[in-house]
Parts: C-alpha cells; sequence; structure tokens
C-alpha cells in the first residue's frame, strides 16, 4: 500500500513519501520532506529515486532520530574538522556523473545539515502544555503529536505508524486471540487522531494538512478456527481528513457483509492518485527509471467529488 502496485522483480517502486517528497521537497529549508515515525521497511523508501528522497525515521519520540545524533565521544569540534576533512576529500575528487554517487553526497549533505540543534528542537514534546500532550493520549498519541510538530517545521510527508508494544498485544493483524483486546488498540487511535484534527485546527492548519489512515486489506464479518479474523481484499476502509477536500461522509458502498463493492469503487491506483491530486502532485506524470518512464500511480484517477 505504500508504493500502490504490486511488487515487481523489475522496478523497486518509490513509496508514496518519497515521491511527495522527490515531487514536492519539503517546505522549509529547515526540514526533510520526509519522516517516517516508527520502523522503516522497503516498501517506505525511495525505490529508484536513491538515497535523496529517503525518510528520516525514529522510534523514540523523545529524543528523534538516532542517525542524527552524534556518538558518544564525538564532540561538535570532532563534527565539523570531520566535515571539512570530508569537504577536502570531495574537492580533490573528479566530478561524477554517477546518480548513486551523487544521490549519496546530498543525503550526507542533508543529515549533516539536519543534526543541528535548529531542527532537532522540534523533537522536545516537553514544550508541549501539559494538558495537550494528555489530551493526544499515549505512546501512539504523542506520535501525532510531534507529526503536527514536523509538519510546522516544514516536513512535507510524515508516515506515523504504532510502537510494535501493542496495547493489545499483538497490533492490527488481529488473529487468534489478538482481538479480544482490540478496541484498546482502536481507542488509542481515535483519542489521538481526534486531538490531531481538533489541534490543527485550532491552529488554521488542518485545511493545509491531509491526515491519512489506511491499511492494505480489510476482515472478513466471520471468525476464523483461532477466533480470530483473516485477511479480505475485496473491499476495505480508509480515512481521509482535512487537506481542503469537499469531504462527503462515507463515499463508497459494499454489501451488508461488507465483502463485495456495490457502489462507487475505489481501485488503490484512484486512492494514489486522490491523495497526489491533494498535495499538489501531478498524478498523470511520469517518474523516470534511468531511460525507463514509470507512470506515478497505476493508471488511477482521482475521486472527483472531493474536490471542487
Amino acid at each position: 500500500m505504500h508504493t500502490g502496485r504490486p511488487i515487481s522483480g523489475t522496478i523497486s517502486y518509490p513509496s508514496i513519501g518519497s515521491i511527495i517528497a522527490h515531487q514536492r521537497g519539503s517546505a522549509s529549508d529547515e526540514a526533510p520532506p520526509y519522516v517516517i515515525i516508527g520502523y522503516p521497511n522497503v516498501t517506505r523508501g525511495p525505490g529508484f529515486f536513491g538515497a535523496q528522497a529517503g525518510y528520516l525515521y525514529l522510534t523514540d519520540t523523545s529524543r528523534g532520530p538516532a542517525g542524527l545524533s552524534r556518538p558518544p565521544g564525538v564532540s561538535l569540534d570532532r563534527q565539523q574538522r570531520r566535515g571539512k576533512f570530508l569537504s577536502a576529500l570531495q574537492a580533490g575528487t573528479p566530478p561524477t556523473d554517477d546518480p548513486k554517487l551523487k544521490s549519496y553526497d546530498a543525503a550526507i549533505e542533508q543529515s549533516l545539515k539536519f543534526s543541528g540543534p535548529a531542527f532537532n528542537r522540534v523533537f522536545e514534546l516537553d514544550q508541549e502544555p501539559g494538558s495537550l500532550r494528555q489530551r493526544y493520549g499515549g505512546e501512539f498519541g504523542q506520535r501525532c503529536l510531534l507529526s503536527r510538530r514536523l509538519v510546522e517545521q516544514g516536513v512535507r510527508f510524515v508516515e506515523v505508524s504504532h510502537n510494535l508494544n501493542f496495547l493489545n498485544g499483538t497490533g492490527w493483524d488481529a488473529h487468534n486471540q489478538g482481538i479480544l483486546q482490540q478496541h484498546e488498540l482502536i481507542k488509542e487511535l481515535d483519542i489521538a487522531v481526534a486531538a490531531l484534527i481538533t489541534d490543527l485546527e485550532s491552529r488554521k492548519l488542518l485545511d493545509k494538512t491531509l491526515i491519512v489512515i489506511t491499511t492494505e486489506f480489510g476482515r472478513p464479518p466471520e471468525f476464523d478456527g483461532g477466533g480470530g479474523r483473516g485477511h479480505q481484499g475485496s473491499a476495505f476502509t480508509c480515512v481521509l481528513a482535512g487537506g481542503g477536500l469537499k469531504h462527503q461522509g462515507a463515499w463508497g458502498q459494499t454489501d451488508e457483509l461488507s465483502k463485495k463493492i456495490v457502489a462507487n469503487p475505489v481501485s488503490v491506483p484512484d486512492f494514489f492518485a486522490t491523495l497526489c491530486a491533494a498535495v499538489g502532485v501531478d498524478y498523470r506524470a511520469n517518474l523516470h527509471d534511468g531511460d525507463r518512464p514509470v507512470p506515478i500511480t497505476d493508471q488511477g484517477v482521482p475521486i472527483k467529488h472531493l474536490f471542487g
């Protein structure tokens, strides 16, 4: 669901976060374009774009990205001397047209830029009022609060996921007994997202910030042999809020068992085209893997009723 396409053996597709980072860049020189609050994997990555369209990630909201912190024993002076040494090496190296090397150099430059105090202050959640932090709730809520601070700093795309220490013990993949405590996970999500929406609205940022809650499959209505519920790819729900869209409430309709779509179907490519259109990315454009053109979406068309 990160790329909007099935995995290919010949193309490493970029994620939606990397596409937006590549096409729009950051909204400020003081921030990277793409941050993940959670654990990275290959489907969240830049694919054929290379490292420059990649992400910063963190798993601890109180510390910020580990990769931006100096190792113990490396002082600021020592880091600056290393930077000068690197610059001297680069100055003595013949220019290269190798896109991988150029992308790597750009990623190093970006990392050094964002390792300073100006960007890292965004991770100081204790600067927020205690009452606001309480409204956001637990660990997932604090991640949502941090996402708001990152957006204010100029990050263009933020992905927030739960910590692996799920309240229900198994996460959203609720097979077997994990479903017994799934209501705790739903409650945590409800509290955090409600706080994020009202917080953004109070700061007049909601119309400029698209909130997306999505999955990659649904759940059938019946229980399986282990007491949980399996996977269902024929129909599932995604949520959009803010972003200046003309919201319609529920869009699309299934049968009474939520297994078959009966009205206003939205394919995964259509959903991706809608996201791109909402954030100012031309969903009809081609990207390029070397000389090979790759459409941003797999023939997706935005949900026109959300616009205009």
